[in-house]
């Protein structure tokens, strides 16, 4: 479980920029009304870096081996956090505040490029048969505890500071608290061992040479499958997850502080059902439960967040909760559906071209075109119709894929 806990920094650092954009847009762009548009653009712009590192550390990982590929990476995103929270601010130097942050966006684009596609391809490869689905339903569960104590450390940072306090050095805690996250996560990570399936491979002699070449070769039809669930999977998570807080506070339907505590119980919920959905993948198969997931993404977000915009504060939750459910039953169900489209020749490579790349125009760019697009129309509306424009899309490739699970297989 040392490589499903890893991913918590991951996606500890990337939620915590979502969540905290807001205050991050008038600690690094001054404040102001284009302020926000430009924080969650520097976030589009620097995550395009992850298909990248996906590349460099996925070839790494199918020729060296998973483990080390996971020891780089997390070496990268230490340092990355660490320096974040050492960064001068727009009232200090300018400017130059702002493109420090975004340079050191694309750094940490880089390094967790390859992170969350080795750790299933590495929990995949070490699970039974017939518990895959749940095993690797462990890395969608821990990343949603990395979100979890990203907005909750961003919570109690903003209830515990005057807005003068958070915007002079109270903005750092949260990225320091990332750093010492990110180096015990390398120390834990040190003591794991090779993966099972790449010892295989290097007992019969099948390591690909050069895994870019292998896997375009050989592995067309899975990269475009893996693109598709990942695709959905990353909508329904960075634009019905991470961009609510934001959406809310820009909306004026919740003060920053009630958006944050809100979406801490929207964590929880996605922690509860991320098992939940691993299990049933694992005794109905994958092929179901993505067309339930695609159907559900494309008939219920459009209503929630329009229902979030004008509703009560009870109905704001709700209408989180039930698109967290959405966004981490893809989540689970996607983990181990995208990487079982590959053979252990190849995978990482394989995700990197077809998740991982997904991920950088499907989650990365989303909140950003979300939030301009709600800004330009006045439509609320707007993000759920994004979800579902997706979910369409996507189910007639859902529909005809192969079942991959090996309960039904046999």
């Amino acid at each position: 479980m040392v490589a499903a806990f890893s991913t918590i920094v991951e996606w500890y650092d990337f939620t915590l920029y979502l969540y905290f954009a807001t205050v991050l847009s008038r600690v690094f762009y001054g404040g102001g009304a284009a302020s926000l548009a430009l924080t969650l653009g520097s976030f589009a712009v620097a995550y395009l870096m992850r298909p990248l590192g996906a590349a460099v550390f996925g070839h790494v990982g199918d020729k060296i081996g998973r483990r080390h590929m996971l020891l780089w990476s997390v070496t990268v995103m230490t340092a990355a956090m660490l320096a974040t929270a050492l960064l001068p601010t727009h009232a200090q130097i300018g400017a130059a505040a702002g493109w420090l942050l975004f340079l050191l966006r694309c750094v940490m684009g880089f390094s967790v490029g390859g992170e969350y596609s080795g750790v299933v391809a590495y929990l995949l490869e070490g699970a039974r048969p017939s518990r895959r689905g749940l095993i690797a339903s462990s890395a969608s569960a821990a990343s949603e505890i990395g979100a979890l104590l990203a907005v909750g450390v961003s919570a109690l940072t903003v209830a515990s500071l005057s807005e003068a306090d958070l915007a002079s050095w109270g903005w750092r805690i949260p990225f320091f608290v990332g750093a010492v996250l990110a180096g015990s996560v390398w120390i834990a990570r040190s003591t794991m061992q090779e993966s099972p399936e790449f010892e295989r491979q290097r007992a019969a002699g099948t390591v690909p040479h050069q895994p870019w070449r292998h896997s375009l070769a050989n592995h067309k039809l899975g990269i475009f499958r893996a693109f598709s669930i990942s695709a959905l999977g990353s909508i329904t998570y960075y634009v019905g997850i991470t961009y609510v807080p934001a959406f809310l506070t820009s909306s004026g339907s919740l003060s920053e502080r009630e958006s944050l505590w809100l979406a801490t119980i929207a964590a929880v919920a996605v922690i509860l059902v991320t098992p939940l959905t691993g299990i049933l993948s694992d005794r109905y198969g994958r092929k179901p439960v993505l067309i339930a997931v695609s159907l559900l993404s494309a008939a219920l977000p459009v209503t929630l967040f329009s229902i979030m915009a004008s509703g009560s504060h009870a109905q704001a939750l709700g209408g989180a909760i039930l698109l967290a459910c959405v966004a981490g039953a893809m989540s689970a169900v996607g983990a181990v559906a995208t990487a079982e489209q590959f053979p252990g020749e190849g995978r990482v490579t394989g995700l990197a071209f077809g998740a991982t790349g997904a991920t950088a125009i499907f989650g990365g760019l989303t909140p950003y075109v979300a939030q301009l697009l709600l800004e330009r129309t006045g439509n609320h509306a707007v993000p759920g119709i994004m979800i579902a424009v997706v979910a369409l899309a996507v189910l007639p490739v859902f529909l005809t894929l192969s079942e991959t699970a090996p309960a039904k297989l046999r």
